[in-house]
């Protein structure tokens, strides 16, 4: 079975780490992603903070690089019909995306630039408080607090910054955002959005996992939740934690809300899954949990191509 995935860190590890991005030791390559049925795969372009933006331009100048030595390989989607051309000759199609914002300063027209670059999906925040945004981590004495939870919302630069995200159809992503911030955002929405590689408070109750509440406002505007394959967010074993989250996702948001959001290469290898090879793996366990061959299809592929296709047809 063919599937997409929603976020991966694999371009910046490359890139700050001199690995091949077509055949590597690491959590993803191009070629494990053709080998293990990849069809679409976001590549995120991290970034830490506002003063970043000299690594976004080196990662945007190396994904580039990698878009015309592994033609072969990987073929660029700016929408969800390239997804398709891409299934037709065999190669995964490769969607740029952005993991914080905050390097855009209060420079909202540096969004044109990114939209205009192939950026697809973008989030506001990552671990640190920036100009746009909270996120959902909190800190006290330089230590996570993973208990707690952040009801600081948005700040005006961020809803300014939502808001053109919108006219511009990149999708928004609420991965790291503050639950505040993620109320704001989803109050009354109807554009569909995503938590790109975020699991479910209710399973493992932890502040980077999402809350019942949220939950279901992403699946009433149209959104999907990536589920993420960090041992600290699943909470337990890993096909059996992806099991129950996807369960729980299930029963909270209906099966047009679930996806696959690994997060290769930004976390701890995963016992069980190391790598981007054993989703197949996964697939053909969840299959024997007895999960519907429909919902498990929407899960691998057609949640996420139907958000693309809402955003960008």
């Amino acid at each position: 079975m063919i599937y997409a995935d929603m976020h991966c860190d694999t371009l910046t590890v490359c890139r700050d780490g001199g690995h091949n991005v077509r055949e590597n030791d690491l959590q993803a390559s191009l070629q494990k992603l053709k080998d293990g049925g990849c069809a679409a795969q976001c590549f995120a372009l991290f970034t830490e903070g506002r003063n970043s933006a000299a690594d976004f331009e080196r990662y945007l100048a190396f994904y580039k690089q990698a878009l015309e030595e592994h033609g072969d390989l990987i073929l660029p989607a700016l929408r969800a019909s390239d997804v398709l051309r891409a299934l037709k000759l065999g190669k995964t199609a490769a969607i740029l995306t952005v993991e914080n914002l905050g390097f855009i300063g209060d420079d909202i027209g540096k969004l044109d630039r990114l939209e205009a670059e192939g950026v697809r999906m973008a989030s506001l925040v990552w671990n640190f408080k920036n100009m746009l945004a909270s996120p959902n981590l909190l800190f006290k004495d330089g230590e996570p607090m993973f208990s707690a939870s952040n009801g600081e919302g948005l700040t005006p630069l961020g809803r300014r910054v939502c808001e053109r995200l919108d006219e511009l159809k990149i999708i928004i992503d609420i991965s790291h955002l503050s639950d505040g911030g993620a109320n704001e955002i989803l109050a009354g929405r109807k554009i569909p959005l995503v938590a790109s590689h975020s699991n479910a408070r209710g399973v493992c109750g932890v502040c980077r996992n999402l809350d019942d509440e949220t939950i279901k406002k992403i699946a009433d505007c149209g959104g999907a939740v990536g589920i993420n394959f960090c041992s600290d967010f699943l909470g337990g074993p890993a096909y059996e934690s992806v099991y129950d989250h996807l369960s729980h996702l299930l029963k909270v948001g209906g099966e047009d809300v679930v996806a696959i959001g690994s997060d290769f290469d930004g976390i701890p290898v995963t016992e069980g899954l190391e790598n981007c090879l054993k989703v197949g793996e996964l697939l053909e366990y969840l299959s024997k949990r007895k999960v519907s061959g429909r919902i498990l299809e929407k899960f691998a592929f057609s949640n996420f191509m139907r958000v693309f296709s809402c955003v960008r047809p």
